[in-house]
């Protein structure tokens, strides 16, 4: 059973905002979404939280300042999903800027895990540009504790730059910067990896105008022209959307409106046929973000890295259509997958149960974290899925995805306290994590995951919600609105607008045997409306819930709806 409720909304925090000068309708979004002060919709980088703040950040600037001047080999170690690519795009720029000798290494994610291990440091010594002499992680490298400790054996530094959170050690690292490590007071603690390098810039620009590097022959560079990748990867990533990464993300997404953005990232909307001057989250999170994901989830993250750091027109277009290629691929894959899920359910009664946990030998393991999002969905429960981690077939992987009020980390923490030994390895969020199991184990875990589920989850928690922000009124469906609506910042925990009302429905019929298209009534006025992935008829009248999408024929825009769900 789904139920469609309404976004609670003070009347006093809107007007507010309203005498602050913003329309009302918008008012009413900000204020149900937390915004209760006029300077807390402002998105000018002035409103960013200084780096002096991010614990580390000041030791990570000098560690670099320090290499640039001695010119050090430096190499960053990447993680294979978009917010490790554009945050080692960021980096590779950002030093490149400053006069520093940067390269990077992609671990393959099959052959070598996450993070950076022993393995990989050895990778990185037999390099034959040379062995480096400060390693820089991004998105990765907080629990890399082995890992660096091989760094340091070898006299190699190390500076870790993530913003996973840690385990019950850190590692001996020259520098951390996270700010989830303890004794951080940064207050954005949901900032993307992306985000962190980005800070790592600012001090270290900082660092090098304290010790007097930049003149008339060396300028001091502008980091602004890296806010596409970091709102890129930030918007990838389905962090929290909180006031410093919204800035983040607008400032980014003002650039690439007017056409100051990576060619790599021009080419991207271009394989997506997306156009760049209405670019939106939207864009960044269902376009660019899965082809790139494409790469790291189905070879290795380099074709995505070198489409984001070339600047070579040509060369970007190429890898940006090699790209689009393998999303493709992955989607193939993992409708394939799904509906083997799906099938492998049949003789399951998923409402019987509070988790859903599933292996096929035959999977890949590139795409199982979107197939547990896809079960997640449908059934509103958390997701594990698992494939073999390698053709020994002794290990498997596994991927999760979970519900609001569900912390899927803490689930798994807690399940290695009561079965020692059963989870080989783990880590992630409160919404996405992954483990890595003794395959004969998968059936324990299962029982042990769904003994936590029946403990956490009330029968409201497995009650879908589509939460609205109600009614619209129909003077605002209008394309004018729809692109003021599109001209904000929303995403992860700052959700985009989604109305609810009363409608007649005059006509309904399937398009591609698979999305229901409606045309819908309210008074005297017809709506465009449809509902995607949808079969099922509705009755003639209905309450919906429906965002605003513009639609555009022969030069015409017209207010489409795009229903979310439908209640009789």
């Amino acid at each position: 059973m789904t139920r469609i409720v309404t976004r609670a909304c003070s009347p006093a925090d809107a007007e507010v905002l309203v005498r602050h000068g913003l329309h009302p309708v918008l008012a009413r979004l900000y204020a149900a979404r937390g915004v209760c002060l006029p300077d807390e919709i402002e998105t000018g980088l002035a409103r960013l939280v200084p780096p002096a703040a991010l614990k580390g950040c000041d030791e990570a600037a000098v560690l670099l300042a320090d290499a640039i001047e001695q010119k050090r080999r430096m190499l960053v170690v990447a993680d294979y999903d978009c917010d490790g690519a554009t945050a080692c795009a960021v980096a590779v720029r950002g030093l490149r800027m400053f006069g520093g000798q940067i390269d990077y290494l992609v671990p393959n994610r099959f052959e070598y895990g996450y993070g950076l291990t022993p393995e990989i440091v050895a990778l990185a010594a037999q390099r034959a540009s040379g062995k480096p002499e400060l390693l820089i992680t991004v998105d990765n490298g907080i629990a890399s504790v082995e890992g660096v400790e091989a760094a340091n054996a070898l006299g190699i530094d190390v500076l870790v730059t993530d913003h996973h959170l840690p385990g019950d050690q850190l590692p001996a690292a020259r520098a951390i910067v996270n700010p989830n490590q303890p004794g951080c007071e940064f207050p954005s603690k949901c900032i993307a990896g992306v985000g962190v390098m980005f800070y790592v810039l600012l001090a270290l620009r900082a660092e090098l105008r304290r010790r007097g590097a930049f003149g008339d022959a060396f300028p001091e560079p502008r980091l602004d022209g890296l806010l596409d990748l970091v709102a890129l990867g930030t918007v990838a990533d389905v962090v929290k959307l909180d006031g410093n990464n919204r800035v983040l993300v607008a400032q980014g997404l003002q650039r690439i409106r007017k056409g100051k953005m990576q060619p790599g990232i021009a080419a991207l909307f271009r394989a997506a046929a997306r156009d760049a001057r209405n670019a939106s989250g939207f864009d960044l999170g269902f376009a660019l973000g899965p082809r790139l994901n494409a790469a790291g989830r189905l070879s290795d993250m380099s074709l995505g890295i070198e489409c984001l750091t070339t600047d070579d027109v040509g060369r970007a277009w190429e890898l940006a259509q090699q790209l689009d290629t393998m999303n493709r691929e992955r989607r193939e894959i993992e409708a394939g997958m799904q509906q083997q899920a799906l099938d492998d359910l049949s003789s399951i009664d998923p409402d019987g149960a509070t988790t859903i946990t599933l292996f096929n030998p035959a999977w890949h393991q590139g795409v199982i974290g979107i197939v547990a999002g896809r079960l997640k969905e449908k059934f509103h429960r958390p997701a594990f899925t698992f494939a073999l981690a390698d053709d020994s077939g002794r290990l498997v992987k596994g991927s999760g995805r979970s519900i609001a009020g569900f912390h899927l980390r803490d689930a798994l923490d807690l399940i290695s306290k009561r079965e020692p030994g059963l989870i080989v390895k783990f880590g992630g969020h409160a919404m996405a994590a992954g483990l890595t199991l003794a395959t004969a184990d998968v059936p324990r875990f299962t029982a042990a995951f769904e003994a936590v589920g029946r403990e956490w989850l009330t029968d409201d928690a497995l009650s879908r919600t589509v939460e609205t922000d109600g009614e619209l009124e129909d003077a605002y469906f209008t394309p004018q609105f729809v692109e003021m609506l599109d001209a904000a910042v929303w995403g992860q925990g700052f959700p985009a607008p989604v109305f609810s009302g009363e409608f007649d429905v005059a006509s309904q019929a399937l398009v591609k045997d698979k999305h229901l298209k409606l045309q819908l009534m309210r008074g005297r006025q017809r709506f465009n409306a449809i509902w995607f992935n949808h079969t099922d008829t509705l009755p003639a009248r209905t309450t919906v819930a429906y965002r605003l999408a513009s639609d555009t024929w022969n030069g015409v825009s017209r207010v489409q709806l795009i229903v979310e769900h439908a209640a009789s």
